[in-house]
């Protein structure tokens, strides 16, 4: 089998090794797709390589079929289609609640753990979701991310007669939006990129860009000066920090979907005035990916249009060269097969 190796310094490599057995309650995958997320570029810009173990395979968005049962694995059956939800929580302690999917000790499998972007793939089997037979492989490629955004619009309990305004028109964003609409509320995008602005009319939402128009303006003038019942802050910078509080209307909510690794300034007198709510969310839970599962398999979201391109798994190298210099497409699979 083929499996790529991250060596540090923006270097990946690609092997042949023996295809492994699958361990007691493991699974073996035979991967389909692999996605290429913001979490493994960072990998690849070395941010995370004192949290990787060097040199290791990476990766958690993906697909697949099961190849191979370890003993003890019941309710599987080879030939399966099936995602991994790569969360291992085995380390759950009664302090966390119950909340499992953000516990103390979580290991995110494909960053704390080997990962996805090889041939095949040995996972736990508390991890798989599975598909139905005729979900498309390359669109359950996006279930991971997908299981992100149903995960965040779920947590800010938009309701159908609310509006939502998403700043930042990445691939979260994107989804984020997508799964906001499909509740039936008013759904704005906030973005700069033209390229993903485009990207965004493409799919059919309704997008603005900050910088050509007052944006507390044009929402307020949206909604009779109502502004935005939630604010999913997505893009991660001190521009829509600054918005988010502004554009949100008396108790609205934001959601502090982008990661920030440093303390930030954020306006709290507007929570005070406006009574506003600040939800923090991370990852998914099991709920959140059987959710984005069902979204996947009934295709009535325009899902294919976020994949920008596949990729041969052998020319991986090439590929995170190609998105760290066109950094404004969406999402970039790799057929983990050839």
């Amino acid at each position: 089998m083929k499996a790529t190796v991250y060596k540090g310094n923006k270097t990946f490599s690609v092997i042949e090794k023996d295809r492994e057995q699958p361990a007691r309650g493991e699974v073996r995958i035979k991967v389909a797709y692999a996605g290429v997320c913001g979490t493994d570029m960072h990998i690849y810009h070395g941010m995370m390589d004192q949290r990787v173990d060097i040199p290791t395979t990476i990766g958690h968005e993906m697909s697949g079929v099961i190849d191979a049962l370890g003993e003890g694995v019941s309710g599987f059956e080879i030939g399966e289609k099936v995602v991994v939800r790569p969360l291992d929580d085995r380390g759950v302690k009664p302090s966390d609640k119950g909340f499992n999917h953000i516990c103390e000790d979580l290991k995110f499998i494909g960053i704390d753990s080997p990962g996805c972007m090889q041939q095949y793939w040995n996972v736990p089997a508390f991890t798989l979701h599975k598909l139905k037979a005729k979900t498309d492989l390359k669109l359950a490629a996006l279930v991971e991310p997908l299981s992100v955004a149903v995960h965040d619009v779920r947590l800010s309990g938009l309701e159908a007669h609310e509006t939502a305004l998403v700043l930042g028109g990445g691939p979260i964003g994107l989804l984020v939006a997508m799964v906001a609409k499909e509740t039936g509320a008013q759904v704005i995008v906030s973005e700069i990129n033209q390229n993903r602005v485009a990207k965004a009319r493409e799919l059919g939402l309704d997008v603005v860009d900050p910088t050509k128009v007052d944006l507390v303006e044009h929402v307020k003038g949206r909604t009779d000066g109502r502004r935005a019942d939630v604010v999913f802050e997505v893009a991660g910078v001190q521009a829509t920090l600054d918005i988010m509080t502004e554009v949100a209307g008396i108790r609205g909510r934001i959601l502090m979907v982008a990661i920030h690794g440093q303390k930030k300034e954020v306006d709290l007198f507007k929570f005070f005035w406006k009574e506003l709510r600040l939800i923090g969310a991370r990852v998914y839970e099991k709920e959140d990916y059987e959710r984005a599962i069902e979204l996947v398999s009934a295709n009535e979201l325009p899902f294919e249009g976020l994949i920008t391109d596949i990729r041969p798994l052998s020319s991986i190298q090439r590929v995170f060269e190609n998105i760290d210099g066109h950094p404004d497409g969406m999402k970039v699979l790799m057929d983990c097969q050839i």
